[in-house]
């Protein structure tokens, strides 16, 4: 049985980032994985993430946003990986909207977020978009928020830097193996998995759309999980007008549609577009992982061809992924009430993976029992019922 300061179970968008921040500091970790990340059983794959700035969801997730940016530059720099594509954003809106991202308000969310930590955005009419972006079928009521700061990161790149400096700064890593129990006594932490037994002062579990499962039926009765459709349309003609130096990330709040769309700017010739579909829960044992013509058919005709000129419905690549939903759409970055040795790390709630950079260096602090710079008050288990 082996004995380390901190392990991390789960090594996707939040797992990856704490281990990197654990062993840069000279903490004695260990990393386990079910899989071999990058992957995509879970929620951080699909080439792309929308990074933003300025949050919809709440003001208080900005500064998490911010901090990333310069994690993600400061390891570009050091490994010469390309993780973030700072192209713009485009947030598309109006009063007579059927749908709405994630939260209610998420457009005035957004603005009132630039306005409260500084961040540079433009209010467009109807006529501006089309001006500047004449790729989007827009409608006169509709209006926009543009933030130049915002755009992608890719996320099979950012967690694989991160798994690579991890080693380099002396992390064990562990894939491959399932945890099968968890158990938290006065003296630490002890991990099963299908391979051996490990203990450790502290437990990061970062599990993602298995973390219900793994902490047990109140946890599973907290979270839901939703299986979303992510497609690549090809482009008609020329594909320029669609690429990162002519095109923003975008998120759509449809005016007769329940589901928004977000899309990213063409990447090797293709479009990505995706809706967000909360209709039936599903688990990460049981769900579809292919995508249907008719779901493909059904993307371009609703969500494509009314929206977005000169996309062909010719899909060259289609990718299931998981959502992992708390009730009010926000992380858990907090211990356990059973036990503070035990640390939750999110779920993401579909909005996570540009902040998971410097989730990581909340976590880690949390693992070392100090107080970090960003403040994760909000994101405590205490304000739900468990």
């Amino acid at each position: 049985m082996s004995r380390h300061d901190v392990i991390v179970v789960g090594l996707g968008a939040m797992g990856s980032a704490a281990l990197y921040q654990l062993a840069k500091r000279g903490v004695g970790v260990l990393g386990i994985d079910r899989f071999a990340p990058p992957h995509e059983q879970g929620s951080s794959h699909g080439d792309t993430r929308v990074t933003r700035l300025a949050i919809g969801e709440g003001a208080h997730y900005t500064p998490l946003v911010k901090r990333s940016h310069e994690i993600w530059h400061d390891i570009e720099r050091e490994t010469g990986a390309d993780l973030l594509t700072q192209c713009g954003e485009l947030i598309i809106s109006s009063k007579n909207r059927k749908s709405s991202i994630h939260v209610e308000g998420f457009f005035q969310n957004t603005v009132d977020a630039a306005h409260a930590h500084g961040v540079a955005h433009e209010l467009l009419d109807a006529s501006q978009i089309r001006t500047r972006y004449p790729q989007f079928n827009i409608r006169d009521d509709e209006i926009g928020y543009f933030e130049a700061e915002a755009g992608f990161v890719r996320p099979e790149a950012c967690i694989d830097a991160e798994l690579t400096l991890a080693r380099k700064h002396g992390a064990e890593i562990r894939t491959g193996e399932t945890v099968l129990g968890l158990d938290a006594g006065r003296n630490g932490v002890t991990v099963k998995t299908d391979h051996r037994t490990y203990q450790a002062d502290r437990l990061i579990v970062a599990a993602g759309a298995w973390l219900p499962k793994l902490l047990g039926h109140d946890f599973d009765r907290l979270f839901k999980i939703y299986r979303q459709v992510l497609c690549w349309f090809a482009v008609e003609g020329d594909v320029a007008a669609y690429e990162p130096e002519r095109f923003p990330v975008f998120i759509w709040e449809l005016p007769v549609s329940p589901q928004g769309i977000y899309g990213f700017p063409a990447i090797d010739g293709a479009l990505k577009v995706a809706t967000e579909q909360y209709a039936a829960t599903t688990s990460p044992e049981h769900v579809d992982r292919s995508v249907s013509t008719e779901e493909v058919e059904n993307m371009h005709r609703n969500y494509i061809a009314p929206y977005l000129k000169g996309v062909t419905s010719n899909c060259v690549k289609a990718k299931a992924c998981l959502y992992t939903v708390t009730p009010d759409a926000g992380f858990i970055l907090d211990t356990l009430p059973s036990s503070e040795r035990v640390i939750v790390a999110s779920c993401c709630s579909g909005h996570g993976f540009k902040h998971s950079a410097a989730v990581g260096e909340v976590l880690a602090d949390k693992a070392e029992n100090r107080a970090g710079s960003l403040d994760s008050a909000l994101f405590r288990l205490g304000r739900f019922s468990v």
